[in-house]
């Protein structure tokens, strides 16, 4: 009988479920995308990420008896009685080792920062921002029950009620244009009517379709549009305070920070986002660039509980691999 030899390592986003298995080196073997992973966004959850770690083992040509572990980080994984249905998501038939799970910040932290002291900005399908201290001490910015609302829905949700309430002008004509063209409505009136009868019944549709109109208001907010800045300004102050809030539990005057995610990395966001933080009250930031995407920091995750040794060739396997 073969020996367990490899690692699974899983981003189990609320968009997508990205699964990664390496062998005990960091060479990377296979690499598999599905569905969303939070049952929150999709009722196929299960489903999605099942598929994706069957499917990423027949690609890397092992059976599940070879997997020493597996670290799986989750999107909407907040407290013990979401493992209700979280756990579920990893019960593969046939998958050995043990099974990790956590918030897919968790993971996205390993990657981006190696583990290593610092804050996690995290914008795009969801919100959150996460530091582990110079102690090792991990937290989040839902730990103080702050949240920074600038995940693509809400962001979209905010620019759609600043235009139907009026608060537009010559600058919001191309914004307004694009969000009459994404609800394939002829006029401000007609899409107020859509939006008195609720935008659509099913919340799970609605968020999606709010959460696909937001590059349009990044991008508005690139051109001038006067509600999309007001919009974008806004949430970035939210994540500002909430790194802020973070930063004030390490030790040192520097922290580092890094951003993940589509909304954050919206060219409007990004470097507006670095003028804020530049002017920080309590501490001075440097901004660097993720050394890992939140897949592989699921790896490293495994890693590190099963006390393998994580080397800088095991960064590099890592890293030379095209995601």
């Amino acid at each position: 009988m073969n020996a367990a030899d490899v690692l699974i390592g899983i981003d189990g986003g609320g968009t997508n479920t990205r699964v990664l298995v390496c062998d005990l080196k960091g060479n990377v073997l296979s690499y598999c995308e599905k569905g969303a992973a939070s049952i929150r966004k999709d009722v196929l959850a299960t489903q999605n990420v099942h598929a994706a770690i069957t499917e990423a083992l027949e690609l890397a040509n092992k059976e599940g008896r070879r997997v020493m572990g597996t670290a799986a980080g989750i999107a909407g994984f907040d407290s013990d009685s979401d493992l209700e249905w979280v756990a579920p998501l990893t019960e593969v038939p046939g998958l050995s080792g043990p099974k990790w799970h956590v918030n897919d910040a968790v993971v996205a932290h390993y990657g981006a920062l190696l583990a290593k002291p610092g804050i996690v900005v995290i914008s795009g399908t969801g919100s959150i921002i996460v530091a582990i201290a110079e102690d090792g001490r991990f937290s989040r910015n839902y730990d103080f029950h702050h949240y920074a609302a600038s995940a693509a829905r809400f962001i979209a949700y905010d620019a759609v009620y600043e235009i139907l309430a009026g608060q537009t002008g010559q600058t919001d004509e191309a914004l307004i244009q694009s969000m009459l063209q994404h609800w394939k409505v002829q006029s401000v009136a007609e899409f107020s009517k859509l939006a008195r009868g609720g935008f659509t019944e099913d919340r799970q549709e609605r968020d999606k379709i709010f959460g696909q109109f937001a590059p349009a208001i990044t991008q508005a907010a690139e051109q001038g549009s006067a509600v999309a800045v007001t919009v974008c300004d806004r949430a970035m102050h939210q994540i500002k305070v909430g790194i802020e809030l973070l930063a004030a539990s390490f030790a040192g005057d520097t922290v580092e920070v890094t951003f993940i995610g589509s909304v954050v990395n919206s060219p409007y966001f990004s470097k507006s986002l670095r003028q804020m933080l530049s002017v920080g009250r309590n501490k001075s930031y440097t901004l660097v660039e993720p050394k890992l995407p939140p897949v592989a920091g699921a790896v490293l995750y495994a890693m590190n509980r099963l006390k393998l040794p994580i080397t800088l060739d095991n960064i590099h396997n890592l890293q030379s691999y095209r995601y």
